[in-house]
């Protein structure tokens, strides 16, 4: 129940430029992950043709395209989540979402 935020918002399809989005993390300040769109494996609307194919996706259905590299378990040794951090995380054309931690992970 308090993984995976979202929001404050979510644009559609027609309020992005192109398929160029930058998605960048800060943990308390620091980089930890810089990545593009283009940079996924399969392109979005290859991913929409394959879940479409097994699912109906409705207008608001979220698709979730995995990390790029940067993640805590990556670091050696292993960099997680505690209680106080600020994960900051910016995808561009969308917006900001910012959240600190008040428990542990």
């Amino acid at each position: 129940d308090t993984f995976c935020p979202m929001g404050p918002w979510i644009v559609t399809r027609d309020e992005l430029v192109d398929d160029d989005i930058s998605v960048k993390c800060w943990v308390n300040n620091e980089l930890r992950q810089s990545s593009n769109s283009k940079d996924l494996i399969f392109d979005v609307p290859t991913l929409i043709e394959t879940i479409s194919a097994g699912i109906t996706l409705y207008p608001g259905d979220i698709i979730a395209t995995g990390t790029p590299a940067g993640v805590g378990l990556g670091f050696k040794p292993p960099r997680f989540l505690k209680a106080g951090d600020t994960v900051r995380l910016e995808v561009g054309g969308v917006g900001v979402l910012e959240n600190k931690l008040v428990s542990e992970v």
